[in-house]
């Protein structure tokens, strides 16, 4: 029986109350609410421990945003389980939203009705280019462990990812090698959990294997 490929276990921080309100929350440090830890706590029963899809046994490493909320949602996901090897680094942070920061879609529509992020970027903050390279720079160092994995030079199968809606959804296409823009299309709720892998047993074929699971859970 050949081997299970590696995957890459990305989560969306729980529930703020800027995501509560569709605030874009960038540099912002805030807090989950309440309902947000209770729903990674949910999420964490179903899917993290031993013989479970998330294993700490498993992962080669955990790679977390340094804002609070995503450092939350961290420790909760591993409460009362072994905790995996922790990376924190702004590699994994979200968007820099810039002049944007704090406002919601339409608040920004009315400073330029034809705003777009995924074409336009944020003024002040991160270009659509920026922001590119900066994840196809996390999904180089991600599948540097997989193929270490694959040829038999670590036991530790899986990467798990903490982060951000729109960071999310842009590694989400830039996995599967289509452009940016394409993120538009895939649904990341806070809380919720996607898992990247491959086809047909080889690296050269990334694929998604899961979206948004257990994100209505509560």
């Amino acid at each position: 029986m050949a081997q299970p490929m590696p995957r890459l276990f990305i989560v969306r921080h729980g529930e703020t109350e800027w995501s509560q309100n569709g605030r874009h929350t960038g540099r912002t440090d805030i807090p989950l609410t309440s309902g947000g830890e209770e729903k990674v706590k949910a999420i964490a029963e179903r899917l993290v421990g031993p013989g479970n899809a998330i294993d700490s046994r498993n992962i080669a490493t955990a790679i977390v945003s340094p804002r609070q909320r995503a450092h939350r949602t961290f420790d909760l996901l591993f409460v009362n389980q072994e905790t995996p090897k922790l990376q924190t680094t702004e590699e994994v942070r979200e968007w820099d939203y810039g002049d944007y920061e704090g406002l919601t879609s339409s608040q920004i529509k009315k400073l330029k009705p034809t705003w777009s992020i995924w074409k336009d970027g944020c003024p002040g903050g991160e270009t659509v280019t920026e922001m590119e390279k900066r994840v196809d720079t996390v999904i180089e160092k991600v599948r540097e462990h997989h193929k270490a994995y694959v040829e038999g030079l670590s036991d530790a199968r899986d990467v798990l990812l903490v982060a951000h809606g729109h960071f999310n959804r842009v590694l989400i296409s830039r996995w599967i090698n289509v452009p940016l823009s394409l993120g538009t299309h895939f649904n990341v709720e806070p809380g919720s959990v996607a898992v990247l892998g491959y086809n047909h047993h080889s690296l050269e074929e990334p694929a998604v294997n899961a979206l948004n699971l257990f994100a209505t859970i509560l």
